[in-house]
């Protein structure tokens, strides 16, 4: 079940994707955080955010939409507060990092890459680039190779860029961040969608707009991922609708060396470990020696 992202080894190819986990504490209740391959925490930011006013998720058919706004303590909280609990536990602990400029993802960057219990970093390109009229850094392949450069410069730790599904070409992105020296890169992040409350004529969410998650995004994801896995010589990690781990091992053998699973763990706290034993379940039944046999196996 073992698996290796950019000399990160981690005991299976599952994650906890950003944003759905919190900082891990809030699921050990539920979830025996050693199983797990990897923990990718709440966002980081160089400051404390308050996120965007409520209402800010909203059920969908399928899925569920969000505009959180990236809501988190703090990087500087979080080295103090919250790792120190993470240290207890044998699992790769990602800081998944954003800013609204280049200076910003380098200074969390530069205090991450100086404390204990961090392995990994997950670099958010999706966020606005407030100098260039708020575009996302992650929609643009110069923008999003700079920040990969930016934080490479700051860290020894492997840098994994994950990337936005609003783009004309998400092949394009991969490239452009494994050229500037992305150790991987993981894939996709929300996709933008609305939706309307017919009394008022009104948006359901206050910021208008939010992010797309869960089953319905996964054929887009699957079909993302194989893409780039096809473009890229650095490892790939699936992300988008994983609920069962038959979704997880389509991602595989789409090409993603390792998968997250996020909107999942709202619905079913326990959904982590059951896809990592449903995974060990299908090798077993179809006597895959090791869980890389059947990475980028598809047959077109």
């Amino acid at each position: 079940m073992a698996v290796k992202i950019a000399g990160l080894k981690m005991k299976n190819p599952v994650m906890t994707a950003s944003g759905t986990f919190g900082y891990g504490e809030e699921y050990s209740d539920y979830v025996d955080l050693n199983r797990l391959g990897g923990i990718v925490v709440k966002g980081l930011s160089l400051k404390p955010r308050q996120g965007n006013p409520p209402p800010r998720i909203m059920e969908t058919s399928g899925g569920m939409l969000n505009a959180v706004g990236l809501q988190n303590v703090g990087v500087d909280v979080f080295i103090d507060e919250k790792l120190p609990f993470l240290r207890r536990y044998d699992v790769a602990v990602i800081a998944n990092i954003y800013g609204e400029s280049y200076q910003e993802y380098a200074q969390v960057a530069s205090k991450l890459n100086r404390v204990d219990g961090v392995h990994a970093l997950e670099i958010n390109v999706s966020c606005p680039n407030v100098r260039k009229g708020g575009l996302s850094f992650g929609s643009d392949p110069k923008a999003a190779a700079q920040v990969t450069r930016r934080v490479k410069a700051e860290t020894h730790l492997p840098v994994i860029v994950k990337l936005t599904p609003n783009v004309t070409d998400i092949a394009s992105i991969a490239l452009a961040v494994e050229k500037a020296g992305a150790d991987a890169v993981s894939l996709i992040n929300t996709i933008t969608g609305m939706s309307i409350d017919l009394k008022t004529r009104t948006p359901h969410l206050k910021n208008i707009t939010g992010g797309l998650s869960g089953p319905a995004i996964k054929p887009v994801g699957l079909r993302m991922v194989w893409q780039v896995a096809q473009k890229v010589s650095i490892p790939v990690i699936g992300i988008g609708g994983i609920m069962t781990a038959e979704d997880a091992l389509e991602y595989m053998i789409a090409g993603a060396t390792a998968v997250q699973i996020g909107t999942a763990n709202f619905i079913n706290p326990c959904a982590s470990v059951e896809i990592i034993d449903g995974i060990r379940h299908y090798l077993h039944e179809n006597k895959i020696k090791k869980i890389t046999d059947i990475v980028g196996t598809l047959q077109t």
